[in-house]
């Protein structure tokens, strides 16, 4: 069997741990794998490059994806995944591995239908992917947001400051939710936890009058303007508040070893998948075991609320 692999979307730490596995994997069953070069843009215009041992040798470490990723909007037209298939075809590729979202999977659905044997791997800091505990890129993004954290929390002692932390997370307040329980945070405000600004303006209020040093706020993006916010928040309660959005440095550094680790296991799971001739799927992890699920299953499916939020009433 012949099969390629590509990473689409965003980048996440731990893609390149996936792509190693997904070779490695491959080559350990016989079967001859391509990488192809920046996501469906590459496929479209028909860019892979012969994958072996040697090539994905100390890529576990390293952020990001060597094979490089691009959005292809264009890519919903069904004439340009006509051309995406031939390209595979014509060099006797019969599956395809896709590591990234929601928007990625997507595309490997309509290959799919195509004839093309596509399995999901979900690659993403944003933890917005159904039918998986975690995704990967996640703890990562992760430990990199409570880092932060951490450090603002000083600034802000120092000077008797309300922090109030923006975040990745699209759709999903996971990295939010997370990153705020571990950096101690005051409030956190999600799509699942929406603001509730009279309730922040009177804790601050009680922290002027007690003489409390600082307060951490941490919100998933697209929720409003945080800059607002916090002019808002300065201006009815009398506690200094700053923002500060993170952005796109959550999505670099070196892996976590969850990540590597999660990477690894996703990628050989994929290929165990092919071997099998089961394919039209997505890998994820539940419960620390491997599963998989029809693509349909997870497509335009709600994820339930993390079982988190309660903990939020008690502990904030």
């Amino acid at each position: 069997m012949k099969i390629a692999v590509l990473t689409s979307g965003g980048d996440a730490p731990g893609m390149n741990a996936a792509i190693r596995a997904v070779v490695r994997a491959s080559l350990h069953y016989g079967f001859e794998v391509y990488g192809v070069l920046d996501g469906y843009k590459g496929l479209l215009e028909d860019r892979m490059i012969l994958l072996n041992h040697d090539a994905v040798s100390g890529l576990l470490t390293k952020g990001g994806t060597f094979l490089g990723t691009a959005r292809l909007p264009e890519f919903k037209d069904e004439a340009v995944r006509e051309v995406a298939c031939k390209n595979l075809k014509e060099r006797g590729i019969e599956a395809l591995i896709v590591i990234g979202g929601d928007g990625s999977y997507r595309g490997a659905l309509a290959l799919g239908k195509l004839g093309i044997k596509c399995i999901g791997i979900p690659g993403t800091i944003d933890n917005d992917i159904v039918g998986t505990d975690f995704t990967i890129g996640f703890n990562t993004a992760l430990t990199t947001i409570v880092d932060a954290i951490d450090k603002l929390r000083d600034t802000s002692t120092s000077h008797q400051r309300c922090s109030i932390v923006e975040v990745m997370g699209r759709r999903s307040g996971d990295l939010a939710l997370y990153a705020g329980i571990c950096g101690g945070a005051e409030f956190i405000i999600t799509p699942e936890n929406p603001i509730n600004k009279k309730k922040i303006i009177e804790r601050m209020k009680e922290f002027k009058e007690t003489n409390r040093r600082h307060a951490i706020i941490v919100v998933t993006e697209n929720q409003f303007n945080v800059h607002e916010l916090a002019k808002e928040i300065t201006e009815a309660s009398g506690f200094a508040s700053r923002a500060t959005v993170l952005g796109y440095i959550q999505r670099g550094g070196q892996p976590v070893p969850e990540d590597r680790i999660l990477g690894s296991r996703m990628g050989s799971y994929a290929v165990d998948l092919l071997s099998q001739n089961i394919y039209g799927c997505c890998v994820g992890i539940r419960d620390s075991r491997m599963i998989h699920l029809p693509f349909v299953n997870v497509l335009d499916q709600e994820r339930p609320k993390n079982d988190l939020y309660p903990l939020l009433d008690k502990i904030s």
